[in-house]
């Protein structure tokens, strides 16, 4: 899947002198080769990140690891941002949403960073492996069963299945009741298409999930990061909920679509009778390093004009990670050879590493892995070069993934004991007549023997 770098012309589209627009088709169709041409000017490269909004993209592997492990110096904390304060960015522009502040970890740093950190990194630490597998499981087959009793034997794997499993887990491991939980989904899921309104109904929706906790804890992971000892109050746990539900879902539906991908229609993968081909963890490992689901971000702030490999970047002006530019510096190809392959820095690095790595890999393995298990025969309707990417520079992510497999007859359930680590536990039961035909609702419904 990947593109060749070409020449190492400006990209189409990008002025001869000044900044090249890190956006549209021409760059969704090519990246590595807008990576390619912009390592020439060095560690860093001016790009606009969205139309008038002007940032410094750091290409280079070592330079980015210096960034990332240097807190006292690059900060996150975007209320600096120099073009925004001094009125320089387009108000609809849309970087705000990703680049403007917000009270979370994300955005914080020094002690308020550790202390909102901390009760999300030991919250998360409470969730059990096994539990946490036999859940993705669970919603995997769900989410199976409801495309391949289809007659036609197709599906589109990034609508059907990698879209929609993560927000199911989340609700899950978040303990939200049906009718809660259907509006969490639909409120991040509005949020990711830019429907008007989302923002109000997932924030509504977590702030009654939030009310619902402090009345009746439970065991899941909001009643957890309410009774740490960092005493987060409502705004406070709104915000890494939302945290934690934008920064999971979206980089693991890429995970889990694009290792897909890589399973059935990579050689190295594909099983055949003459050889057994590489294991999920490959693919998985695989689209971290060389497809970075989260591609372009962690907007750093110089505390002070800084000098970084005979380049002045200057103080409060927004400096952009390339984790995708980074993970594949040719400068590391050495490296990443003797590091067996652990080194990738598509979860991040230093203070702000991804909390939820662990899980996320839990989460995307097992979620490969049942698919394959179930529907054995299913294969790609098109070849792995041909798939369409999202032209967005923020994350690398297929628009479709478009499969065939045998139709299979819809199965009975009978319902388990526990869904998992969140579902049914520790509140109250929504009452029947409250289920919605949505996202959730339809899925505890399954998951107690409906249909």
């Amino acid at each position: 899947m990947h593109q060749s770098a070409g020449s190492h012309e400006p990209p189409p589209g990008c002025p001869a002198h000044g900044r090249t627009p890190l956006y549209g088709p021409e760059f969704g169709a090519d990246p590595e080769g807008y990576y390619a041409y912009l390592r020439e000017f060095g560690a860093t490269a001016p790009v606009d990140i969205a139309p008038g909004v002007p940032v410094e993209l750091v290409t280079s592997y070592s330079a980015a690891l210096r960034i990332l492990q240097n807190p006292s110096t690059f900060v996150r904390d975007s209320r600096r941002w120099r073009d925004l304060n001094e009125g320089r960015i387009p108000a609809d522009s849309p970087a705000l949403p990703m680049m403007g502040y917000r009270p979370n970890a994300l955005f914080s740093d020094g002690a308020a960073h550790a202390r909102l950190r901390n009760a999300v990194t030991d919250s998360l630490a409470t969730v059990d492996e096994h539990r946490l597998t036999r859940l993705v499981q669970r919603v995997a087959e769900y989410l199976i069963s409801q495309f391949s009793s289809r007659s036609i034997g197709n599906a589109d794997l990034v609508a059907d299945y990698a879209q929609q499993l993560p927000l199911l887990v989340y609700s899950d491991l978040f303990g939200c009741p049906a009718d809660i939980g259907d509006r969490i989904i639909l409120g991040i899921s509005g949020i990711f298409e830019g429907s008007d309104g989302a923002n109000e109904v997932l924030g509504g929706a977590l702030m009654e999930l939030i009310a619902l906790k402090r009345r009746h804890p439970g065991d899941d992971v909001t009643s957890r990061m309410m009774q740490h000892s960092s005493g987060l109050s409502d705004a406070e746990m709104a915000n890494q909920l939302v945290t934690l539900l934008s920064g999971g879902t979206a980089p693991l539906q890429s995970l889990i679509s694009v290792g897909s991908a890589l399973m059935l229609g990579d050689d190295r993968y594909v099983q055949t009778q003459s050889s057994a081909g590489l294991l999920v963890e490959d693919a998985v490992n695989d689209v971290l390093w060389n497809y970075a689901p989260i591609a372009n971000y962690a907007v750093h702030y110089p505390v002070h004009d800084v000098e970084l490999d005979g380049k002045v970047l200057k103080a409060d002006d927004p400096v952009v990670i390339s984790f995708a530019a980074a993970n594949t510096d040719p400068a590391l190809a050495q490296d990443r050879a003797l590091s067996g392959g652990r080194a990738h820095l598509a979860f991040g690095a230093g203070p702000h590493v991804c909390p939820a790595k662990d899980p996320a890999m839990v989460i995307a393995v097992t979620a490969i892995e049942t698919l394959l298990n179930r529907l054995p025969d299913i294969e790609l309707r098109i070849d792995l070069k041909d798939l369409s990417w999202v032209p967005a520079p923020w994350s690398r992510s297929l628009i479709t993934l478009p499969v065939r497999f045998t139709p299979r007859a819809p199965q009975v359930r009978q319902a388990p004991q526990s869904a998992g680590s969140g579902a049914g536990a520790g509140r109250p039961s929504a009452p029947a007549a409250s289920a919605k035909n949505t996202r959730w609702s339809k899925f505890l419904t399954w998951l107690n023997g409906g249909v």
